[in-house]
């Protein structure tokens, strides 16, 4: 089999890691310059924005593990390869000349046992580091049942490390992966976090949860995060929503992947995270699942009307955070600007507020966008399901949908 071959192959089997954020264009290059299309180049971000191109590959696809959703499993008949430590630093260090990439996320299937898989791993990262030099990003996945004294090697040479959670609940794991046990996940969780220093994983860790194959809600995982996060201070957790590849009677009878669950699961997220907000604001025992069609934080505020509208010129940081439409940047220029002057909605435009969403919860100086009369529930969820879904013309369907 050719390098080439592998490349396809291992490149194809990582695509359903979402730990990397997001995968490559189909995107061929018949004329011109440029190729998007690439096996194994894949896109994320740093925390100061910054998008990140990386070869997203596995060390192997073969594995001794049978988990039922795994396009992987021991059980499939698919085409398998593994590359030697030095096709991957071959390929790594060519794709990082020709400026394809600027780091390596790398990953395995386990083949004989964790602790075999773990210094296959290891071995080549450390020659990359140490025979071709490369100080490039490196983000790898840690084999969970590996050793600790591994565990501590590799952390040493990368600067992600992630085990991947899988499944929300130890039943929805005992169900569909029953060689894996969550307990060997969250011990190198705990490991990473109690010797966290600036040359041991030093970017943080991260994890990952398949969402559609098993039945939790929306609040099952939003709590299994919230507890990821607190007690092992994650960087990030991702969501992959469960795409319908292999027969089982165990699995879901699913169409397509659940992608606008992954969406608000994400929307979510960011929610708890950065804009203060509890899971128990979000969901509850009688509405433990999230409306498809309106954004989470949207749709807290429509339960919330009571404290709407929040006025521009005068509401606090973090009653400007729980608008619709307003984030992080544009709260911080709101409140630096009107030291300055009286903020109008075309200020707010200027200054990045999503004005389609938020002018439905908000004044500036008094009035509403439109006038009074038009705060009432029912108009602004009719209106926000348009925007959700690219309704053209906008403002024409406002005035005329429940005209009074």
């Amino acid at each position: 089999m050719t390098l080439e071959e592998k490349l396809k192959i291992l490149a194809d089997s990582a695509k359903y890691d979402a730990s990397c954020s997001s995968s490559g264009s189909v995107r061929t290059n018949n004329k011109g310059v440029g190729n998007a299309a690439y096996s194994g180049i894949c896109h994320s971000f740093a925390s100061d924005g910054r998008c990140i191109s990386l070869l997203k590959i596995l060390l192997t696809n073969c594995c001794i593990f049978d988990c039922k959703y795994c396009p992987n499993r021991s059980s499939n008949n698919i085409k398998r390869a593994i590359f030697s430590p030095e096709e991957i630093c071959d390929i790594t260090i060519n794709f990082y000349r020709r400026n394809y990439i600027e780091g390596l996320f790398l990953s395995s299937g386990i083949i004989k046992n964790p602790d075999y898989t773990m210094e296959l791993l290891i071995k080549t990262i450390k020659m990359l580091r140490e025979k071709y030099k490369f100080n490039g990003y490196i983000h790898c996945k840690a084999i969970p049942g590996s050793s600790k004294k591994l565990i501590k090697e590799l952390g040493l040479l990368v600067d992600r490390l992630s085990a991947n959670i899988e499944l929300p609940t130890n039943e929805g794991l005992k169900l569909l992966a029953p060689n894996k046990d969550s307990n060997n996940v969250t011990s190198i969780m705990s490991y990473v976090k109690e010797n966290k220093s600036k040359n041991f994983v030093n970017a943080g860790q991260s994890t990952q949860m398949i969402i559609g194959a098993t039945n939790e809600t929306d609040l099952d995982i939003l709590n299994k995060s919230n507890h990821l996060y607190k007690e092992y201070e994650l960087k990030r957790v991702f969501y992959s929503a469960y795409i319908p590849i292999n027969k089982d009677k165990l699995l879901p009878s699913l169409i397509t992947p659940p992608l606008k669950r992954e969406n608000r699961l994400y929307q979510a997220d960011w929610l708890l995270r950065f804009y203060g907000f509890k899971v128990e604001d979000l969901l509850d025992s009688k509405n433990p699942n999230f409306n498809i069609l309106i954004d989470p934080k949207a749709n807290w505020a429509l339960k919330h009307l009571n404290e709407f509208p929040k006025e521009i010129n005068e509401s606090s940081y973090f009653d400007l955070l729980k608008v619709p439409g307003i984030g992080i940047k544009s709260a911080k220029r709101i409140i630096a600007c009107r030291k300055n002057f009286k903020i109008n909605f075309n200020d707010l435009k200027k200054m990045g507020v999503v004005l389609k969403r938020a002018r439905y919860f908000i004044t500036c100086n008094g009035k509403y966008f439109i006038n009074e009369s038009y705060f009432k529930k029912q108009f602004i969820e009719a209106n926000l399901i348009l925007e959700e879904n690219n309704t053209n013309n906008l403002k024409k369907e406002q005035l005329s949908l429940f005209h009074e």
